[in-house]
């Protein structure tokens, strides 16, 4: 049997589109030929809408076909093969333009064979470069899809091959019709326009070449259409083919969309960074990490996993596996699917690459993703990620979306950053059970906790121009809490304040990395900001993948009055000011130590400097304190903490130590037992 080569979508397209415009050419050349020599060409207008309806068909095909097979589809590739059709298509009509010019009142310049012959190369190249710059746009549109933007999308070009029948409606007149075609599709258009979620991912750099390419696809888009509309009254056109709805709809298409597209851009640029775009994943992450406490079950840190990862991909549906210790597996956790369509997707799944490659017994199931198409009559795409404990495979993840190819790199980079989370979470839980069962594991947390007492200073260096004392209990036996001074001189002093991320025996072990990275670059006598580089960059070397330090770095000069700080994603600061006889925390942005481990972490290091009167007062504190909850699960909060300093100014420093604590303890109630570390540190000037 002779297997025949799958054709090439992209050659035949391309082929059969320039075949037709040679035909159409032809076509209008012969009906002019027949006018000049006052014979009847026998050819109907509706021959040529035909032939301009294939043309738009195949290149339609061609450019959907070559973008799709394109590998470069970044967000700057896309933009500049618009623009660079639209300089393409806008060179060439300026050069017949200016040919014309040079022409004069010369005979040639009035021939309608050569007009005529123009003409079809202006239609040509506008006809490209609005439907390359419509698909490229609907890559854009569709970058973080959803089963509402990929329908509102398929009734859009539903539309506009509706629009380009309708030349055989109004016989190419600009009637009501006509009008309210294309105000129609104008309001769609706007609609689509939007969709610019790809926007904020573009660099500093990138949103700059944007603009210059939107621009210059705005100015081809004008100048065009411009042309188009000269052709209108134009006699030596016989059958005017730029009056067509279909085109006049992609003018306004792509017009929209490059000005919010630049509008947008241009108002992005004080923000400009990809990074932004990671902040707000680590800031998502970090209140993932946060909600999972030491007392939680194992079932209640998963229900928390599944829920932020179907939010982070915008998933259609979802559902934990898990196995027990026999290796029977179980579903728990669904969300939005029931149980028979779960067993029957559950099974197609498995019989699918790439998740067929999936083996339980595997050592480096860790960090792995598996994701591809399904062939189900609803879900289109399916993730799975596997959730590894102790290097021992528990169980997977699964989301799945009514879409094709519905999970992006950034969806897949968060949920492997939550899951990862989440294994570390059930690995302490079940660490701690073992270690209360077990004899060993307590006396090595006994040991763990004499470690980290001693990590703690036992006395805090000050002079007569301050008071200050410290706190620091931990939830678990040993916590991730960190604290101390220095003295650089006779009158200056550094106090850090740190929280490590994650609980149990890691984060202790977190610590005395901080500790000595402290120890180490404090001889350096470093400004606060350079002291937070120094320490991201050491820490960057040998800090667990997925865990972070936040902390805050004052150096106190006495001799001046002045305090010069920096925060790392640490708590704001409380600070009371006696003159005003009032508190407020103290505003400074940063990032917590170790989430950006490269030298762009400097973008987000900033320092201040201010001046103290006596009488006034620092409070420093980890999360612990302001995150203790009550019985009915309210926190203690910012207000609370600040307000209980208000009240206690008067006191010395111990009294105001005490006097938060007893507040925090009294709040949450004597026997509930504390969900997360407690530190703190109160300075009260002379």
């Amino acid at each position: 049997m002779i297997k025949l080569p799958s054709p090439n979508i992209g050659k035949v397209s391309i082929l059969v589109a320039i075949l037709t415009w040679l035909s159409l050419l032809f076509v209008d050349i012969t009906r002019i030929f027949g006018l000049l020599n006052q014979l009847e060409s026998g050819v109907a207008p509706e021959v040529s809408f035909i032939l301009e309806i294939t043309f738009f068909i195949m290149v339609y095909i061609f450019y959907n076909h070559s973008i799709a097979r394109n590998e470069r589809n970044e967000f700057l590739n896309l933009i500049w093969r618009g623009a660079s059709t639209g300089l393409l298509a806008l060179g060439i009509s300026l050069l017949i333009r200016l040919f014309y010019y040079l022409l004069g009142d010369s005979r040639l310049a009035t021939d309608p064979l050569l007009k005529n012959f123009f003409y079809h190369i202006n239609f040509a190249l506008t006809t490209l470069f609005l439907i390359s710059c419509t698909l490229l746009w609907k890559r854009l549109i569709l970058y973080q899809k959803t089963k509402k933007i990929v329908q509102q999308w398929q009734a859009f070009e539903i539309l506009l091959l509706v629009s380009m029948f309708f030349i055989f409606f109004n016989k190419n007149t600009l009637d009501y019709s006509f009008l309210f075609g294309l105000v129609f599709i104008t309001i769609f258009s706007i609609s689509l326009s939007v969709n610019l979620k790809w926007i904020p991912y573009l660099t500093f750099k990138e949103k700059w070449k944007s603009i210059l390419f939107l621009v210059i696809i705005l100015i081809a888009t004008s100048y065009l259409f411009v042309e188009v509309l000269s052709y209108s009254d134009s006699k030596v056109i016989l059958v005017n083919l730029t009056d067509n709805l279909f085109l006049i709809g992609l003018f306004s298409f792509v017009f929209f969309y490059s000005l919010f597209s630049f509008l947008v851009t241009l108002f992005n640029l004080p923000t400009s960074s990809v990074f932004e775009q990671k902040l707000i994943e680590a800031i998502n992450f970090q209140r993932l990490s946060q909600s999972i406490k030491p007392g939680q079950s194992e079932n209640q840190v998963l229900d928390i996993l599944i829920d932020s990862c179907m939010s982070a991909s915008y998933a259609d549906a979802g559902w934990l596996e898990l196995r027990n210790e026999m290796d029977e597996s179980g579903f728990l956790h669904k969300r939005f699917i029931e149980n028979e369509e779960l067993h029957r997707l559950f099974g197609l799944i498995n019989e699918t690459k790439p998740f067929v490659n999936f083996d339980w017994e595997k050592e480096d199931n860790e960090n792995k993703v598996y994701q591809g198409k399904i062939p189900h009559s609803l879900y289109k795409s399916a993730l799975m990620v596997p959730l590894v404990v102790n290097q021992r495979t528990i169980g997977r993840i699964y989301l799945v979306k009514e879409v094709k190819d519905g999970f992006n790199k950034e969806m897949v980079n968060i949920i492997s950053t939550f899951v990862g989370q989440a294994c570390i979470s059930v690995e302490n839980y079940r660490l701690l059970n073992e270690a209360i069962k077990n004899e060993r594991y307590k006396e090595e947390l006994k040991i763990a906790q004499r470690v980290q007492r001693s990590l703690l200073p036992d006395t805090l260096h000050h002079d007569d121009n301050f008071d200050i004392c410290g706190f620091s209990i931990a939830a678990d036996e040993v916590g991730g809490d960190y604290y101390e001074t220095q003295k650089l001189g006779e009158n200056k002093f550094v106090l850090i304040i740190g929280d490590v991320s994650g609980k149990g025996t890691s984060a202790a072990f977190n610590m005395s990395q901080m500790k000595g990275i402290f120890h180490s670059l404090v001889q350096m006598n470093p400004r606060p900001s350079d002291f937070l580089l120094m320490a991201n960059n050491a820490l960057s070397q040998c800090l667990e993948k997925n865990h972070f330090i936040t902390t805050s770095y004052f150096i106190i000069d006495t001799e001046k009055k002045s305090i010069n700080y920096s925060r790392a994603g640490h708590c704001p600061t409380l600070y009371y000011n006696h003159k005003k006889q009032e508190s407020e925390y103290l505003s400074i942005d940063g990032m917590g130590l170790g989430i950006v481990r490269s030298n762009l972490y400097k973008k987000f290091v900033h320092e201040k400097t201010f001046s103290f009167r006596p009488g006034d007062i620092l409070v420093l504190y980890t999360d612990g304190i302001v995150e203790a909850k009550n019985s009915k699960g309210i926190e203690f909060g910012y207000e609370r903490l600040k307000t209980v300093l208000n009240t206690s100014s008067d006191l010395n420093v111990e009294q105001i130590q005490n006097k938060i604590i007893q507040e925090v303890y009294k709040f949450i109630g004597k026997n509930r037992i504390a969900d997360d570390d407690y530190s703190l540190m109160v300075i009260k000037f002379k």
